[in-house]
């Protein structure tokens, strides 16, 4: 892995040399040349991930297991956004208050809350409880 980060330092280093050399006209083209190619780098990891995570399911289900579901996470996965979103949520009350005074900050805590729901929702926790967590006893209907 250390590779693909050696020829991106690689590309890093020409484009700023090249900056230094055409001057500060061409900045802008060629900032996006390189983030073109930083994107590039990152969808090419993304498919591979994607790729790799479908077919761990489909041999899942060749092999006859149930149909894989999404596995709960550990405390980083399941309220890192939670936390993120409170970070973040000191400076847009700061700028929903000195832009528009106390609407300004519950239009901020609004939207604030509002993500938080979609992604409980998405990730399907809004609505289960602790009971679906627990595994069933043999005794339960």
């Amino acid at each position: 892995m250390d590779a693909p980060d050696t020829e991106l330092k690689k590309e890093l280093d020409a484009t700023l040399q090249a900056r230094s050399e055409l001057g500060t006209e061409y900045e802008s083209a060629l900032v996006e040349s390189f983030l073109e190619k930083v994107e590039q780098r990152l969808d090419g990891t993304l498919d591979r991930r994607v790729r790799r995570h479908l077919a761990e399911q489909q041999i899942v289900v060749a092999r006859g297991a149930r149909s894989p579901e999404p596995p709960l996470g550990h405390f980083g996965e399941r309220y890192g956004f939670a936390i993120i979103s409170l970070v973040l949520a000191i400076p847009l009350s700061a700028i929903g208050v000195a832009n528009a005074g106390i609407q300004g900050l519950v239009v901020a805590w609004l939207g604030i809350v509002g993500v938080n729901v979609l992604q409980a929702a998405r990730r399907g926790r809004l609505f289960r409880g602790r009971d679906n967590e627990r595994p069933k006893s043999d005794w339960e209907d």
